[in-house]
This record gives structure tokens, sequence and C-alpha cells, in this order.
């Protein structure tokens, strides 16, 4: 080890098993960010290095010790990263498409270059005995003076709020004049799991429990409907879609969450799952399925002692919920029914309890493909988050040139169908949608994506109406 290697902490059951996963390509944070300026790559550097400052993970390597098969974060005393720079015939070679001509299925060079990164796996790349970093940083040139900044992290060191954290304080350095120290999060020890920070009590299981649920939940996993599979036995890939709503739609779709009491997420997964059965039940409507939904809710507030959303790391906990859905529902019935499912699990304190028995049961299937449907490593169907993400645009935005930006993981080992990252931006619904390819197929996706989109049209028509 490196003299200025001095802290480092071994990975909690959580830690460990998305490192295990990223080997398979699942846990691969991406955020890319569409600018109008050419990024002064000094500045770029400076500003990041004063995130590594402020946020101990982003300055921490990952260390695996092949003898015991364990994983440590391995923390730098002092700052470090390296930006590597894609000019354009760089970036066309990387595509391997003309983009000044872009055909490629009306998909734009800052999506590709999106899915690009979410399959370039650094840590399979190198000896399992080196250090690896948690943090990769890229800009790439497009055409018509546009760029494209990317920062690449393993989930581990980084769930969703740690992403968006990571980015508002990026924009914030890169728009200042001369640099800031960032925003103080942990800049010393690496925060401690989310194991270590579980309330007391709050993670206790009898044995006789935790049988009786590993075991349902491992007869539930056969019985729940996937989405029909495309190519079981090609090497795969993440590949994302996107779900855009217009400023209105999005507004009546979020009145309606509120006068129903319930989050956007149980919107989505209603949307998802009526999409679905549309697609799976063409003839008949009315065929009684099963479709699994996990969902993924930020711990930090109700941890002890509790974190703040500046504290780096991955503390989201999952509760795996089965819906029996015959088909023909209404729209907002079933959308109160999946969110109270949920709230349900998460009010007996589900997200706690089952995290052991979730962690394990994602180890043995990564380990024993064989153990899902078609060895297809599908988890469930759906993945959603509890809180949805807002963003308004300012000025720190419009001064560093910020034309879009999208933000998600990579699923293509173990994971669901289609994951999805949403966010209400300027009034507008934005999901970035990610599932494993060519498992699904781009067209396949598109059309379930697209009937999310007119399940939720349709309702905020007949909301809309209604009032």
């Amino acid at each position: 080890m490196s003299a200025q290697l001095s802290k480092h902490r071994v990975a909690g059951v959580t830690e460990r098993n998305w490192c295990q996963a990223v080997h398979g390509g699942t846990g691969i944070t991406v955020l890319a960010i569409l600018t109008s300026k050419n990024p002064d790559t000094p500045r770029l550097r400076a500003a990041l290095q004063s995130l590594q400052n402020s946020h101990s993970f982003l300055r921490s390597r990952l260390h695996h010790n092949p003898k015991s098969n364990t994983y440590s974060f391995v923390t730098s005393i002092s700052p470090f990263i390296q930006i590597k720079t894609y000019n354009l015939p760089a970036t066309h070679n990387i595509l391997g498409i003309n983009l000044r001509n872009q055909t490629h299925e009306n998909i734009s060079p800052f999506h590709l270059i999106l899915e690009h990164e979410l399959n370039e796996n650094a840590w399979i790349s190198r000896p399992s005995t080196n250090d690896q970093d948690v943090l990769f940083a890229s800009s790439y040139a497009l055409p018509e003076g546009k760029w494209v900044l990317v920062l690449r992290l393993h989930v581990a060191a980084c769930d969703r709020t740690t992403a968006v954290s990571l980015l508002r304080e990026l924009l914030e350095l890169m728009g200042e004049e001369e640099g800031g120290g960032g925003t103080v999060g942990s800049k010393g020890e690496i925060t401690p799991t989310i194991e270590d920070l579980i309330p007391s009590g709050k993670a206790k299981k009898t044995l006789w429990a935790r049988g009786v649920d590993m075991l349902g939940y491992s007869v539930n996993s056969l019985r729940l409907t996937n989405l029909k599979f495309n190519d079981t036995k090609s090497p795969r890939s993440t590949q994302v879609v996107r779900l855009l709503m217009d400023p209105d739609d999005t507004r009546t779709i979020l009145t309606g969450c509120k006068l129903r009491e319930i989050k956007l997420c149980g919107a989505l997964t209603a949307a998802g799952v009526i999409a679905l059965q549309n697609l799976k039940c063409r003839s008949d409507h009315h065929q009684r399925k099963k479709y699994g939904v996990v969902t993924l809710t930020d711990c930090r507030s109700i941890l002890e002692p509790s974190l703040s959303n500046h504290h780096f790391g991955f503390y989201h906990s999952a509760i795996l919920n089965s819906h029996d859905v015959k088909g023909g529902e209404k729209f907002w019935d079933l959308a109160k029914k999946m969110y109270a499912a949920f709230a349900q699990h998460k009010s007996g304190g589900r997200h706690f309890s089952d995290m052991a028995d979730l962690n394990f049961l994602m180890l043995k299937a990564m380990e024993n493909p064989a153990l899902t449907s078609s060895s297809s490593l599908r988890s469930c169907f759906m993945t959603v988050f509890e809180d949805t993400v807002i963003d308004n645009s300012d000025n720190k935005q419009r001064e560093v040139g910020l034309e879009d930006y999208m933000g998600c993981a990579s699923v293509h080992g173990i994971g669901p169908s289609i994951g999805v990252f949403d966010t209400i931006r300027d009034g507008r619904l934005d999901c970035v949608c990610v599932y494993p390819a060519p498992l699904h197929s781009r067209e396949q996706m598109r059309e379930l994506v697209d009937g999310m989109k007119s399940v939720l049209v349709a309702a905020a028509t007949e909301a809309e109406t209604a009032s």
C-alpha cells in the first residue's frame, strides 16, 4: 500500500454484494452532462478534487483480498483524479457512427455516450489484487460545439442520493470563478456501513421467521411474471430508453398522487404493470398475473445517527412486493394498492428486517443464475425509487452551459427487467429507464415505456376531464 493510503474500512454486507454484482455488470453508476461550453479541464479537475476533499468516499480505492474474498475501502489522504478527454475523431471512433449524420434509431450521441459508459467496467479489467478507483471522469467532444462530461462511479460508494448531491455540488463548483471548497460531507473516515447504523432491534428477526420469509421469497420468485426474454444467450449490456412527459400532464399526475396520499412511485409502478399486462395479454386483458416490484428507499434520515444527503455512500434499502393483477384495474386504484403495500412493509420495518434476506438471495442468484427464470438473473420486473428527485434550472446550470443530463446505473448482471430513475425537472417528468440487452430488445422496451407513458397521459386526461 502507498504511504498516502492510510485509512481503510471493510465493506459491509450490502456493499460487498454490490462489489460482487459489478463484476457481472450491475452497479455502475453514470452521470452524463451535456454542455454547450468547452469544459475547462483544469477547473473541472480542481472541482473534482474539491469534492474528493469534502467526501472521503470519492478519494477511496476498492481493495479486494482474493484469499478471504473480502473487500475494503482504502482512503487516500490527498485527492486524486484522472480525466480522460476525447476529441471529435476519438468520440466518433468510440461510438462507431458518423456523429454528423446521426441515424442510429434516432438516438442522440449524448444518449449513446451514456450507454457506452454504463458498459465500461473498470472493476473487472484489472487484476483482482489491485486497488481500484471508485470514481472515473471523462469528457467527450461532440459536433456543433457540444461536450459531454461523464462521471462513472461504483454503486457501493454511490447510491442515487449520492449521485444527485454529487451532480449539484459539481455544477456549483464549476460555476464558481475561482473554485470553492465544496460542501462539507465526511472529510475524515468513511461513514460506517448501513448495517452498522440500523437502529437497535430493527434488523432482528427470529430464525423461524427468517426461514419462512426466505422460503416465501424463493417460492414467490418462481411464480412472478417476466417481460418476454428476447435473447438469453448473448453477452449482455445495459441500454436506456427515456420517458418524458409535458409539464401539464406531470402536474396533473402529481396532483392525483397528492389527493390520494401516495407518492409518484406508486403511479409509476401501476403504469409499468398495466403496460406489461397489455403486452402480455393482448387477446385477454383479464388474465391474472403476479408481478414483482422492488422499491428502493433512502434510509439516511432514519439511521442512528442520522445522516445528511451529503454523506456519500450506499444507504438505500429494498422492499420487494409481489402484486396479483387480473387486468382491467383502474389506474388510480392499482396505484393506491401498490403504494399501500410498499408503505405497509416500510412501516413494519421490512426495509431493515429483510435486508439480510434480500442480500443473501441476491448473492445466491449471482452464484447460481439457473435459480432464476431462463438463467436471466432477473430479480423482479421493475425497480423504482420511493422518492422522486426534484430539480429546477438555476443560474449555476446556465453558467456552465448545461443543456441536459442523465443519471442511472447499469442492470445487465442481476437486476430488474426495467429500472426507473425518475426526476421532475422544471416541472416535467423525466425518467431514465435502464434494461439488460439483448435479454430485452430496444424495440421491446420502447414499446413498454411508450405504453407506460400512454397510461400516465390517459390518467392525467381523465383527471382533467373529471375536474
